[in-house]
């Protein structure tokens, strides 16, 4: 089974300069637990991950200043590990395993396509141990 059969076809995004607040109301929005972000050219340039916003924002004081001094920059990380959709399901699994992330942006021809997370291969996996021989 090949990546593309199994990934989530909507890849929510963000720019770089994007608020920690306003990138947890996009994620809860659409919930999701991560937000990739990309460049003015549509290139992926790193990852913010629910865990990685709610550390931010449970330090930020109430004031003037709330979470306007930082943006998503500076709090995603930037090895943004990717897949292409024609890549077999087996090879986004290990790939997830080694790097210990729990998703990872599909590629098809240098553009984001998909997203495919621990989640989606366990509904794949349970699917087809669940279908009567």
């Amino acid at each position: 089974m090949k990546v593309k059969e199994a990934m989530n076809n909507e890849v929510i995004t963000i720019s770089p300069y994007t608020l920690p607040l306003e990138a947890f109301e996009k994620m809860y929005k659409h919930g999701v637990r991560r937000l990739f972000v990309l460049d003015d050219e549509n290139k992926p340039i790193g990852v913010v991950s629910y865990t990685d916003l709610i550390g931010v924002l449970g330090t930020i004081k109430p004031g003037p200043q709330e979470a306007e001094d930082i943006n998503v920059s500076e709090i995603m990380v930037e090895n943004v590990i990717t897949i292409s959709a024609d890549d077999a399901i087996e090879d986004a699994a290990n790939l997830m395993l080694r790097a210990d992330i729990s998703g990872l942006l599909v590629m098809k021809d240098e553009n984001p396509v998909g997203v495919i997370t621990k989640t989606d291969i366990c509904r794949m996996v349970a699917a087809e141990l669940l279908v009567p021989s």
